[in-house]
């Protein structure tokens, strides 16, 4: 089931990551501080069977070109998010570095990485005047989107009567949301969505119109009972306790109690196990697959953002692989994961699914009553483990579903996030403890469990390529580079206007290396525009490759270099993203917002 979307921002903008086009194209409209012709050189080493060439004294000491960049970037990087808690639930936000510890698999790790994330703090958004409009005559600043909700309903497990309590609690929250935010509805059944938007009928709407829809008519078989925790229990665990309950309640329900049935009725309960599991199975991967696509989702909204996973939880035995690489996507992106136990105060489930006219034997009750408590816990532990390890927030057995919602919709004041590069890390797909303490104070401290070592080293370039575009897609600040943009538009006609987007560099501050007598460096710019909504519009992608003469890095480089790009886009509210990235790993990221009559 696939998430419907009005843009396919993802893919735009890995296609502008990539390097589409196979011939580099010269970008005419950028200036540069020496004279010269707009050409690429490779600045490929020599190899064994290849002869050295010497180096072009004549090539030019800039170009630009639109085409894929390859950059320094931390291989094997384990990141966690910590959220640290008072005892009355407060979280803090003044620890340094040298006060956490983090173990892997027992082995205390050195933290290379570590910041304190703040939540509620605006991004820096410029805003310019239009041609003959001087900046004290500015209009207000448009509205733009900086937090993103989606609700995302398990319409797959949730029960008819669960299900009408949480839709009316969400409905009330939606009454709650600000002019910056925007809200989408997903479902793991794939029906009934609405994406991104702060249409406040149609979020109702679409929440009035979602029903459950359980991948078959019944979750539990009727004869025999046999829950998906249970059927996983007798077929992966050998659990000859389980299979003897559901034995017992075959050879009642089927065979009328006759112990000369006991050997079929077993065979029953193998083969209700064998079914309930396979559609346990299915449900629970449809609902992981439908997670990861509201992950892909959101993480191409510039802004904020929480999914909000309403569900009476799942139980997940065999996929956890799956499940964390969901949870580090969301977290390498920034994206909060909270859950809210659709059950409210748990009450039992299977049990109650019988037929009143077949009860299960009383001799079995209490067994089934077990299991079932041992289910609503691993169902619950799967909403427990994605929030923590995304730095949310799970609420469970309450009642108070109006203030589950605001519960989760809150994003944690203070988050750390940690990283370490594991030492001899061998790719071979193992499961890996992870353990935070912090060395004097005590306090709760909310963080994932663990992560799975890669089977292969993943491609430094498409790394690159992924960092770059979570700076697109984030409004965070960042100023290791000194750069201006400015952004100006020029009306064509009633319903159609051309964007034009400058961006000034001071190339001073770049960390060069020098190879052949040049000091080199690549810089990558991407400007991108998203909507009012925070939708995709468009990217571009240039790649400045300098090769300097040490003269021309001591004294010639003092006006920079001036980027121009053009976008034809329709009269609206835009805010317009810039993220410049070097080979040395400096970045800045800057945000404008325009508003076209």
């Amino acid at each position: 089931m696939k998430i419907n979307s009005r843009t396919a921002a993802a893919a735009l903008l890995a296609l502008l990551l990539a390097g589409a086009t196979m011939a580099a194209q010269q970008t005419a409209n950028s200036t540069t501080p020496t004279a010269g012709q707009s050409s690429t050189t490779s600045g490929q080493q020599p190899t064994a069977q290849q002869p050295a060439v010497p180096p072009d004294k004549n090539a030019p000491e800039i170009s630009s070109q639109e085409t894929a960049a390859t950059f320094k970037v931390k291989v094997n990087l384990v990141e966690v998010r910590v959220v640290v808690r008072d005892a009355q639930g407060h979280a803090i936000g003044t620890l340094k570095q040298d006060d956490f510890q983090l173990f892997d698999n027992g082995k205390l790790q050195t933290i290379t990485r570590f910041s304190v994330d703040q939540a509620g703090v605006k991004p820096v958004i410029h805003q310019e005047a239009a041609p003959g409009i001087a900046n004290d005559k500015l209009a207000p600043l448009p509205t733009m989107p900086e937090r993103f909700i989606a609700y995302l309903f398990d319409d797959v497990h949730l029960k008819f009567g669960d299900l009408a309590q949480v839709r009316s609690a969400a409905q009330h929250h939606l009454q709650e949301l600000r002019s910056t935010d925007r809200a989408a509805i997903f479902t793991t059944s794939g029906q009934n969505q609405l994406d991104f938007t702060d249409d406040q009928a149609k979020l109702r709407e679409a929440m009035n119109q979602i029903q459950p829809r359980p991948v078959t008519g019944s979750a539990t078989a009727e004869c025999p009972l046999v829950s998906y925790y249970m059927a996983s229990q007798i077929v992966n665990g050998n659990d000859a306790t389980a299979l003897n309950v559901v034995t017992q309640d075959a050879l009642q329900c089927a065979y009328g109690g006759d112990s000369q049935f006991l050997t079929a009725a077993q065979q029953t309960a193998r083969s209700s196990a064998f079914r309930e599991l396979n559609v346990g199975n299915h449900e629970t991967q449809i609902t992981l697959d439908t997670i990861k696509q509201a992950v892909r989702r959101i993480t191409s909204m510039p802004g904020q953002r929480t999914i909000i996973l309403v569900s009476p939880g799942f139980y997940n035995p065999d996929q956890l692989f799956e499940q964390i690489a969901i949870a580090e996507r969301a977290l390498h992106a920034n994206v909060i994961i909270s859950a809210l136990d659709a059950r409210g105060l748990y009450t039992s489930g299977y049990l109650d699914a019988a037929p009143q006219n077949r009860p299960p034997s009383p001799r079995i009750v209490g067994e089934m009553t077990q299991y079932e408590n041992l289910e609503a816990q691993a169902d619950a532990n799967v909403l427990a483990e994605l929030a923590n390890a995304t730095g949310g927030i799970f609420v469970q057995n309450t009642n108070d579903l109006e203030g589950g919602f605001r519960r989760v919709a809150t994003t944690p004041e203070y988050s750390y996030l940690l990283g370490f590069s594991p030492q001899n890390l061998k790719l071979d797909g193992r499961f890996h403890n992870l353990k935070v303490t912090l060395k004097a104070q005590k306090f709760q401290i909310q963080a994932r469990k663990g992560y799975y070592a890669p089977k292969e080293a993943e491609d430094a370039s498409e790394q690159a390529k992924r960092e770059v575009e979570d700076a697109v897609f984030s409004q965070e600040q960042v100023s290791d580079i000194p750069v201006q943009l400015h952004t100006q538009f020029f009306k064509s006609g009633e319903d159609a206007a051309q964007l034009s987007v400058l961006v000034r560099m001071d190339l001073r501050h770049l960390h060069y290396r020098k190879v052949d007598g040049r000091n080199r460096d690549d810089v990558t710019v991407v400007s991108a525009v998203f909507d009012r909504n925070g939708n995709f519009v468009s990217g571009n992608q240039k790649i400045i490759q300098m090769r300097l003469k040490d003269e021309t890095l001591a004294t010639k480089l003092n006006s920079g270099v001036t980027l121009k790009t053009s976008f034809d886009v329709k009269p609206g509210s835009y805010l317009v993203r810039l993220v410049v990235r070097d080979a040395e790993g400096q970045m800045a990221t800057q945000n404008s917002a325009i508003e076209i009559p």
